[in-house]
């Protein structure tokens, strides 16, 4: 590791930062010091090593294209620096930070928590509703509960749930649904972003491929849920987010016929990481929770 002491680290998170971000300023924001401050480091850091990095343009710092293998080799060092310092740092294990997609967290996670209070009181929760895949290590996640194949870089991810699809609606249209083609009469909510198409149940009943009467198109399932609970139409849905409304009885599922999509809701932690004793709880609870949700 000699080589390091020809050039300040300083100067080497200075070209990092510029190089990932792409400006002075955007550096100086993330590394807290002003913009004087990283050009002066960049400066010293070209100095030392004896060539420029960067090409300066009216755009911004541009590097050359020399300078990318090092600075890409910069970016992994400084990221497996950040993840030691966080996992060296002490954690609070009264704390469990769970990563939830904001319809999982608000359709099926909000209505059973008190559940795992009462089982385990002195575990406070601070859950974080987004659908991007984080860096656990650095974000100060514990876990994640996600939907997809499984297959996320960097975690370990256990299978809870198989994914099943069916459709749901208002009471108000259940008796319009006696049989799988009068779906195709009533009007259907579209979820633009999900995973998953109409075409999935349709195949499993011999519809395949037939015309429906979209009636909204929204990018959020739990807006299309509401328009389903307000008697708008027809929607596809899956178990964590239909079950607490069937439960109210808010929606019902008039033709029990559910499709598989591939997908399932999968326990996410970090890769080569022991799981404390708070994930653990947290993983035997889920999966008992889950459990009354698989397919028979």
């Amino acid at each position: 590791m000699n080589n390091l002491n020809r050039v300040h680290l300083n100067g080497l998170r200075a070209l990092e930062a510029v190089a990932r971000l792409g400006s002075l300023q955007a550096a100086a924001t993330e590394l807290g010091v002003s913009i004087g401050a990283v050009s002066q480091q960049v400066i010293k850091a070209e100095a030392q090593l004896g060539h420029p990095v960067f090409q300066r343009l009216p755009k911004g710092m541009v590097p050359l294209e020399t300078a990318r293998p090092m600075l890409a080799r910069l970016t992994d060092g400084f990221r497996s620096l950040s993840e030691a310092v966080a996992i060296g740092r002490p954690r609070d294990e009264k704390l469990l930070t769970i990563s939830v997609a904001p319809v999982f967290a608000a359709r099926f996670l909000v209505h059973r928590l008190d559940r795992f209070t009462a089982l385990h009181p002195e575990i406070r929760l601070r859950i974080d509703a987004t659908t991007a895949m984080e860096d656990f290590v650095t974000d100060g996640v514990d876990l994640g509960i996600r939907v997809g194949a499984g297959k996320w870089p960097g975690v370990e991810a256990e299978l809870l749930l198989p994914q099943f699809v069916f459709p749901v609606c208002a009471p108000t249209l259940a008796a319009q649904l006696r049989q799988p083609e009068d779906i195709l009469k009533l009007p259907v909510i579209i979820d633009g972003r999900a995973m998953f198409s109409w075409d999935v149940w349709l195949r499993v009943v011999g519809l395949e491929g037939r015309h429906m009467q979209i009636r909204h198109v929204f990018n959020e399932a739990s807006l299309c849920l509401d328009a389903v609970i307000a008697g708008e139409g027809v929607m596809l849905a899956f178990q964590t987010l239909a079950t607490y409304a069937l439960k109210e009885g808010k929606l019902v599922e008039p033709l029990s016929i559910r499709a598989e999509t591939g997908s399932g809701h999968y326990f996410v932690t970090p890769a080569g990481m022991p799981q404390p004793p708070k994930v653990k709880a947290f993983h035997r609870w889920l999966a008992a929770e889950l459990k009354e949700l698989q397919p028979d």
